[in-house]
Order: structure tokens, then C-alpha cells, then sequence
């Protein structure tokens, strides 16, 4: 049996409704579920934003309550649903509160669930079994002990082999990790660890703004900034069950994208009409090619990181600036004419072949290095106008399937 009580009647925190970052505001829009078994006075809330979880939920779930156990700790688990399949009924039947919310991102569900936390010590992840929450007590004992902000370490735990992309585990958390540090003062050892431990009193002090992902980071500056009592904590990360690892293509794709092609470009528009000589070194047309490949290299990464942040967007913002972006009709045209320059450019080399006895000019001429361009031109023009159409194929929806069709 499934209690059920609106979320107008959220219980108190201890902090009242008011302007400015202490504050806390009511949220109205939301429903708060409640198990048979709900417990009182928790000690610990364990706070989770859930999307389509389905899969793991409850495992996730009975992990959390032989975490509590080995704890000693008597807690709750909170967790904000914006799903669309049986993720809230199932977490419900495993024990857990469920805060249901509009789907408006990860670091709003944290800040629509403040009112809803009664646990002294909060300790946050994701609910795809991918952080062992069945190891909750290293946080809580931390917490207990004056801990203000309890950051978990992947690199002082351990990670399952497959978890994490090597790019990401040998280069990039350790890089960032890295640049954060030396900006501003602190000693984490893995500053995208999903799995963090928080006193409810710190929390609420921090006056979270974030809507998206972008929450965590905030969380960790926020903590430095405040001179908050830090710990890390070494936790355990697994691969995630259908063995895929996503949310890193924004960040391993985009931006190294946007890199290779502004430096493919510099090395091939320069050389459009003849080699450049910079003391010693001249560049030539064997460095347009390495532009040109450096190039594509960087387009394509720059789209597909356009298009997983598509695909992973949790509030629909991103899908609407990129389509703003690149409008369809303005879109397909100016690649359609880029495709068209290209194809004459390289076409004046074509032409020079066949009237030539077959024969390539030589690679000093202008007819080379404009024909490099042309190719770079029709890649970028192709290239574009599949992004395009793949963009805003992203729009299509379609009903549901009849019993019928099912």
C-alpha cells in the first residue's frame, strides 16, 4: 500500500521561505509519494534525481537499505522522478520516498527536493547502480564526525574495468581535476565523482542555481568558497548495466573538436594560394593535408558532440539553441553553396588533370593548394547539411502504438 500526500504539504527543514540564498521556496508543481513503511526522524536522506531508471531502481534501492544497515543509521531515500516508465512504482515498493517533479533538469530536481530533505547528513548519486551505495558508511561516519562537505574519490576507491573511457580516466578527470586545484586552492583527487555526502545545514547554505549538470561543479567550488570542512571518501565505481558509458561525449567531443578544426583551418586557409615560408620552416601543401585532416577530425567531433548534447539534455534548452543555430531552411542552403564553391575549386583541378595527359600539377601551383580547399569546403558543406538534417530529425514524435502494433 502506497500513501500518497501533495507536495503543498512538504515538511519543514528548519528554514523558512525567504529572499536570497538562504532561502528555501516551496515548489508547488510537485507530489511527494510515500512508502508503507516510512520512516521517522531519519537521520540520513539519501537524495536521488531519477529519469527512466527502470532497469536498476530496484536494486538501487535495496542497495540503499543495506547501505543504512551497515551504517547504523536510520534513513530515508528520496527519490525526484521525472520518468516515464514504472522507475517511481518500483521505489516505491522497495521502501523509498518519491518526489515527483516536472522534468526541468538534474540541478533543479536537487533544488525542488530541499524541502522534502529531513535527514541531518544528505549523501547524493545516481540511482544506475554504477556508485556502491551499499558502502554508505565511510559518509556518514565522516559526516558524524564534523565533516562538512564529503566529496567520494574514484581514484581512491576503485574502478571496474570498462567504467570509464580510457581518454577520460587517464587524461581527462585527472586534467581537470588538476586545473581546479591549482585555481582554487583545493585537494580533490576527482572532482566528477557523482557520489558526495553533504550535512543538510551546508547544503541549504549553499543556495544551489544550477539547473543542469553543471550543479556538481558548483557544489565543489561552493564548498571551497566556503571554507566548508572537506573529506574525500573512497568509493566504488562500476560499469553501468548495458555496459555503456555516455555522459562524457559532450565533454570529449565538443570541445576537442572545436580545437583540431580552428587549428586544421589555420593550417589550410593561409596556404590557399601558394606555401608560406617563416624562417626555416615552410609550410606547403603537405600541410594543407594535415590541416585538412586535422579538419574533418574536428567538425565531425564537433557535431556529434552537438548531437549527444541533444540526446543527453535533460530540459529541452539544449536541442532548441542548436536549432536556432543552424535553421533549417538558412542551413541547408549555405552548405548546399559552400558544397558547390568546393566542388568548382576542385573541378578546376579535375579539368587541368584530363587536359594535362593525365597528369597532377605540380604541388607548388595554386591549382593544388585551391584544390585542398575545395575539397575542405565540400567536406564542410556535406558534413553540415547531414548535421542539419539529423538535428532537427531529433523533433519528429510520433504517437503511441495501439495494442495492435504492440
Amino acid at each position: 500500500m502506497v500513501d500518497y500526500r501533495p507536495a503543498g504539504h512538504a515538511p519543514a527543514i528548519g528554514i523558512g521561505a525567504t529572499s536570497g540564498n538562504t532561502g528555501l521556496v516551496r515548489v508547488r508543481d510537485t507530489d511527494l509519494l510515500l512508502p508503507a513503511d516510512d520512516v521517522e526522524s531519519p537521520e540520513v536522506t539519501i537524495l536521488i534525481p531519477a529519469v527512466n531508471e527502470e532497469l536498476t531502481i530496484a536494486d538501487f534501492v535495496a542497495w540503499c537499505h543495506e547501505g543504512l544497515r551497515k551504517a547504523d543509521a536510520v534513513g530515508e531515500i528520496l527519490i525526484v522522478d521525472s520518468s516515464s516508465d514504472r522507475t517511481a512504482e518500483l521505489a516505491l515498493a522497495g521502501g523509498a520516498r518519491v518526489l515527483k517533479t516536472p522534468k526541468r533538469g538534474l540541478g533543479r530536481a536537487y533544488i525542488d527536493a530541499l524541502p522534502y530533505v529531513r535527514g541531518k547528513y544528505v549523501i547524493m548519486g545516481d540511482a544506475d547502480c554504477t556508485y556502491d551505495f551499499r558502502e554508505l558508511a565511510p559518509f556518514v561516519q565522516a559526516m558524524r564526525s564534523g565533516t562538512e562537505y564529503a566529496m567520494g574519490s574514484r581514484w581512491k576507491g576503485s574502478i571496474e574495468p570498462g567504467a570509464m573511457p580510457a581518454l577520460h580516466r587517464y587524461f581527462g578527470t585527472p586534467l581537470t581535476t588538476w586545473i581546479l586545484n591549482r585555481l582554487f586552492g583545493s585537494h580533490f583527487s576527482d572532482i566528477h565523482c557523482g557520489m558526495r555526502g553533504v550535512t543538510r545545514e551546508a547544503l541549504c547554505r549553499m543556495g544551489l542555481v544550477a539547473q543542469s549538470w553543471e550543479y556538481a561543479s558548483e557544489m565543489v567550488l561552493k564548498s571551497v568558497r566556503m571554507g566548508l570542512r572537506t573529506t574525500e571518501v573512497p568509493v566504488t565505481f562500476y560499469k553501468d548495466r548495458d555496459g555503456r558509458f555516455i555522459h562524457g561525449a559532450q565533454f570529449f567531443l565538443f570541445k576537442p573538436g572545436i580545437v583540431l578544426f580552428a587549428l586544421g583551418l589555420l593550417l589550410t586557409l593561409p596556404l590557399s594560394f601558394g606555401g608560406i615560408t617563416i624562417g626555416p620552416l615552410t609550410f606547403n601543401l603537405y600541410w594543407m593535408l594535415v590541416g585538412l585532416t586535422l579538419s574533418v577530425l574536428g567538425l565531425q567531433s564537433i557535431y556529434f558532440g552537438c548531437l549527444a548534447d541533444v540526446f543527453l539534455d535533460y530540459t529541452g534548452q539544449a536541442q532548441q539553441r542548436w536549432r536556432r543555430l543552424f535553421r533549417y531552411t538558412g542551413t541547408v542552403v549555405a552548405s548546399g553553396l559552400l558544397f558547390a564553391l568546393g566542388f568548382a575549386l576542385a573541378a578546376v583541378v579535375l579539368v587541368h588533370y584530363v587536359t594535362h595527359d593525365y597528369s597532377l600539377p605540380n604541388p607548388a601551383s595554386v591549382l593544388d593548394h585551391l584544390g585542398i580547399v575545395g575539397l575542405l569546403f565540400m567536406i564542410i558543406g556535406f558534413s553540415t547539411f547531414c548535421f542539419t538534417l539529423l538535428l532537427h530529425a531529433t523533433e519528429v514524435r510520433y504517437g503511441e502504438k495501439n495494442d495492435a502494433q504492440r
